[in-house]
């Protein structure tokens, strides 16, 4: 069985010991001629605690056009019964500055942004576990096929070496045709 050391220092140029760990883990399955591709979805399925569905679904409302329709609705409504209530009793509720309303929008981004960043980190730890994986599969492949280059190499000049042997083989009993040919010609 082949061990990663030769595949290693043939393939990529370096020794063992100067590969980072998912290289190395890519020359273990090469020389064990074991695959590497692997669920990740099983992997990462794992069931998520309350706080991380709540951050998920408050992440996924924020950012949808519902959210965005009512954060419009609600801030025209806010804008129209002070505008009509100033209109209609001269006084509002929440001046136009809207302070009160600046404060409601201020605490509504306090608490939906380190939600929705809990929710993206999830999310990027997902995908770089996802890439690390593409990138071990992609790195076998590369190196399967620069193996399987290696062997048509091989077999190329396996062939060319034995098409060269015939080929002397059949000069030579050219070479004996003919000088058999000359000596009968002269009698």
């Amino acid at each position: 069985m082949h061990t990663s050391d030769p595949i290693a220092d043939r393939l990529l140029d370096l020794p063992q010991e100067k590969l980072d760990a998912r290289t190395l883990k890519v020359t273990q399955h090469i020389a064990k001629r074991k695959h590497i591709t692997r669920n990740l979805a099983q992997e990462l399925a794992s069931a998520p605690n309350l706080g991380q569905r709540a951050a998920d679904a408050v992440a996924k409302f924020g950012g949808s056009w519902t959210f965005v329709g009512l954060f419009s609705a609600t801030m025209f409504l806010w804008v129209t019964v002070n505008g009509m209530l100033l209109w209609l009793h001269g006084s509002t509720f929440d001046p136009y500055p809207y302070i009160l309303l600046n404060l409601f929008l201020s605490m509504l981004a306090s608490i939906q942004a380190p939600i929705i960043l809990m929710s993206q980190g999830r999310q990027s730890e997902r995908d770089r576990i996802r890439g690390e994986h593409d990138y071990e599969v992609n790195l076998k492949a590369e190196l399967e096929i620069m193996m399987l280059h290696e062997k048509i190499d091989l077999l190329q000049q396996k062939q060319w070496t034995e098409l060269i042997a015939i080929q002397r083989e059949q000069l030579e009993l050219l070479a004996a045709l003919a000088a058999s040919g000359k000596g009968t010609q002269s009698h």
